[in-house]
């Protein structure tokens, strides 16, 4: 809230709108303002229009992707705003649900989908992408150490049968790890559920589109602040701010600037902050947590 230094005047929107918990913490101080509310999630935007209920009328939600954030903004003829924020991969809301097949811990039907009307899920990835590409999916979204091993176990039970649900994943991934991995401090199918999910709902090329259109959207002296819980999502962000904040692309060599490419921004952190110990206990998922702020110039 204090990187995206709020007017109560000002027009705000929550890209990844998830329960509303963000959402409410915005509208509470706004008067005359407005908060625009984006999910791709029908069960997300109703749990959150349940928990601003008292202050809808400040509040418009879209359902739609952020990827579609600036085409959406101008559709609702609202071309710049104050302030903009991403609170990127899945949600509480979503992973506290066991039956949208999110966790690890618990058992649900294959799904992922952040957005159930489409068609791909966890199960069209587990059940028939080539080992191949499982690997390539598992190592690069998941950074999974062991996505060899992981991709050929799942694609040697599928053989048998089709892998229907979550916890039999996670025996199929605990099986083909080593002893010594699978005691680690972090659970064995962690890295591997994430790259699925990732995979699932197009998460990484989203947040490059949407994280560099938002700059766009801002008005001079607005503000964009992003949370990720992800080293490649964290490094998409980062490189979007640098380039945007630099300017000059030219190359170092140039006499004079031919580019003409002026900075778009003013990186306000110069590290992410991360969650301090005390919040790290209260609310152990924000122990990943890095949220980077930028302001338009």
């Amino acid at each position: 809230m204090e990187g995206l230094n709020l007017r109560p005047d000002g027009i705000y929107v929550d890209a990844t709108t998830g329960g509303g918990g963000h959402s409410l913490r915005i509208a509470e101080r706004l008067t005359s303002g407005r908060l625009i509310c984006f999910d791709r999630d029908d069960d997300a935007l109703s749990a959150a229009k349940a928990r601003l209920a008292e202050h809808l009328s400040k509040v418009t939600f879209v359902k739609s992707n952020f990827e579609e954030l600036k085409a959406r903004l101008q559709e609702l003829d609202v071309p710049q705003v104050d302030g903009i924020l991403f609170d990127l991969g899945v949600s509480s809301y979503q992973l506290d649900n066991p039956e949208r097949g999110f966790s690890y811990m618990q058992d649900a039907p294959l799904d992922m989908r952040m957005d159930r009307s489409q068609p791909y899920s966890a199960w069209n990835v587990i059940n028939e992408e080539p080992e191949a590409e499982l690997r390539r999916i598992i190592s690069l979204y998941g950074e999974e150490r062991f996505a060899g091993r992981i991709a050929s176990a799942i694609v040697r039970r599928r053989e048998q049968a089709s892998i229907e649900t979550t916890l039999e994943l996670v025996d199929i991934i605990k099986s083909a790890m080593p002893a010594a991995a699978r005691k680690e401090k972090q659970h064995p199918a962690k890295r591997t559920f994430q790259a699925i999910r990732i995979q699932v709902n197009g998460e990484l090329s989203a947040v490059e589109t949407a994280v560099q259109d938002s700059i766009d959207c801002l008005r001079p002296g607005g503000r964009v602040a992003v949370i990720s819980f992800h080293s490649l999502e964290d490094r998409i962000v980062k490189h979007i701010f640098q380039n945007a904040a630099r300017g000059c692309t030219c190359p170092k060599d140039f006499p004079v600037c031919v580019c003409g490419n002026k900075p778009k921004i003013k990186i306000l952190t110069k590290s992410p902050i991360e969650a301090s110990e005390e919040e790290q206990n209260d609310n152990p998922r924000a122990r990943s947590a890095k949220l980077r702020v930028a302001e338009k110039l």
